[in-house]
Order: structure tokens, then sequence, then C-alpha cells
């Protein structure tokens, strides 16, 4: 545990060094709320395909608060994805099950946190609502 904290302290300070740890802070604060924001939608919306947009359009959607927004945006994608790997690998041991699904995933987080447009994801049919 102390070396998860270290961790998350250590990229802090290093995401914090070109502008003030308030805004920085803000803006990661408001960065993980349109993270959370983008899987409640995706829960709801509970859509066959639509997987791949969420996740690029929370990642787009935290990347424009800022710096803080785009350094929440990858830690919040990055756990996700590590605790889901964790979590496969106890249902389904160690036969690689989802690691394509968490590559794909991955690319649409880095696509979204890159600026490009999240509906490149969006599949068809999907409510005008999301």
């Amino acid at each position: 545990m102390k070396l998860f904290t270290g961790l998350v302290f250590c990229s802090l300070v290093l995401g914090v060094s070109s502008q003030s740890w308030f805004s920085f802070i803000g803006e990661a604060a408001q960065g993980a709320w349109d993270m959370w924001r983008a899987y409640s939608d995706m829960r709801e919306a509970n859509y066959i395909g639509a997987d791949k947009y969420f996740h690029a359009r929370g990642n787009y959607e935290a990347a424009q608060r800022g710096p803080g927004g785009v350094w929440a945006a990858e830690k919040l994608s990055n756990l996700r994805e590590d605790s889901q790997r964790i979590t496969d690998r106890f249902k389904y041991g160690d036969s690689g099950y989802g690691v394509e699904d968490s590559m794909a995933d991955q690319f649409a987080n880095e696509w979204g946190r890159s600026g490009k447009d999240p509906n490149h994801f969006r599949p068809d049919g999907l409510p005008d609502k999301y």
C-alpha cells in the first residue's frame, strides 16, 4: 500500500510541475467526474458494442479539462483495466481471457485522451442521449 501511495504521489508531483496545485487538483476532480459520468451512461445504456465509445468519451471529456483531467483519465483507465485483468485471472485462470478486449479498451482510452473524436467508436443505433 505504501508503494502504491508513493507512486500516486510521485505521478501527481510530476503532473503538477507546470501549473498550480489547485487548478491541477480541480481539473483532476472534474476529469474523474467525467469518467464516472461516462461509466454511468454506459451502464444505463446497456447497449451491445458501445463499450469502446464510452471509454473514448470519458477520456475525451476528462482530457478537455486540462492536464489534471488527462492525469485522472489515464490513472482511472489504467486502474480499471488492471483490476479487470486481475479479476479475469481469478475467474478464468491464466488463459489470456480478455486480453484483446483490454487492449482495445486502452486504444479507445488513448484515442479519447489525445483529443480525437469519440464518435469514431459510436455504434449505429445508440440513442442520441449519449
